[in-house]
């Protein structure tokens, strides 16, 4: 089982303080390569807050994080920490909304560009810019290979996504887009991939498509740690949950027996603990 081997990902003690407020207070968490653990917890808890933490969007007051067992605090942007092979989505979707589906998702592979990269540093940027006014061979090779991917990515979706590849992403549905930014997350070709709510606003018959859809990259071997309001799916996909609440830790384990602990049911109540989705707080 997955969760037996070594952390790919490893959390000691994170901690995030906004004025007397401690939206993070501590949390320790350890994801093996393979595996796949929810965070859930009532709106506020400090889960968004907990991601944004790992992805290096905002600051830790205390704590580390680890990853492929090396210390990464505090010490990479989020364009590196993509090139290292950490992808993630958000709570309230992000798309680029004058750019195509197709374009929208090219840009999560740009981690991964070798024909446009300089060997010589110092003049990288004219190099840079002599290749995308020049477009040689290798530059073209490179784009129609990527555009495959993009192509083989968004047939995940069904037809949701592929009869709209060029078109704006604006004119999307708003399930739509939270699809593309996942196919933009997954042409990272992630180790690690963080879904927030991935089915927030999302119909049953939406929600249970994205469900078979995570636990396919599952399947196939993707480290996932999730976020999400709809207990059934959690209960369903992960390996171990864990529940925040007022940004504490307050219970760990298999999704039922969490599902049954009196502390998560007290954490819940006039939150509902069902399987409706919420929208988390900013915290």
């Amino acid at each position: 089982m997955a969760e037996a081997h070594a952390p790919l990902l490893s959390l000691r003690g994170l901690t995030r303080r906004f004025g007397g407020l401690t939206a993070v207070d501590g949390i320790d968490l350890d994801l093996a390569k393979g595996g796949l653990v929810s965070i859930i917890g009532p709106n506020g808890a400090g889960k968004t807050t907990l991601f944004n933490l790992v992805t290096g969007l905002d600051r830790l007051d205390a704590g580390t994080v680890s990853f492929e067992g090396h210390d990464i605090t505090g010490c990479l942007s989020p364009e590196r920490l993509a090139a290292q092979g950490i992808a993630r989505t958000f709570q309230l979707g992000r798309v680029f909304g004058n750019l195509s589906v197709m374009d929208n998702v090219l840009i999560g592979a740009h981690t991964r560009l070798r024909a446009v990269k300089p060997a010589v540093p110092v003049i990288g940027p004219l190099l840079e810019l002599g290749l995308a006014l020049l477009r040689p061979s290798s530059v073209r090779d490179e784009e129609e290979r990527l555009r495959e991917e993009v192509k083989a990515i968004l047939s995940r979706f069904g037809e949701r996504l592929l009869p709209r590849i060029d078109q704006p992403a604006y004119s999307l549905s708003y399930a739509n887009r939270r699809r593309v930014e996942i196919a933009r997350a997954l042409a990272l070709k992630p180790r690690l991939l963080l879904l927030d709510e991935p089915t927030a606003g999302m119909n049953p018959s939406e929600t249970a498509e994205m469900q078979a859809l995570v636990a396919e990259l599952k399947a196939e071997g993707l480290t996932i740690l999730l976020i999400e309001h709809k207990l059934e799916m959690v209960m369903r996909l992960s390996d171990r949950v864990i529940v925040m609440d007022e940004g504490k830790k307050i219970a760990e384990g298999p999704g039922e027996a969490v599902r049954n602990d009196p502390k998560v049911i007290e954490a819940y109540l006039g939150h509902g603990l069902s399987g409706t989705s919420e929208q988390e707080s900013a915290a």
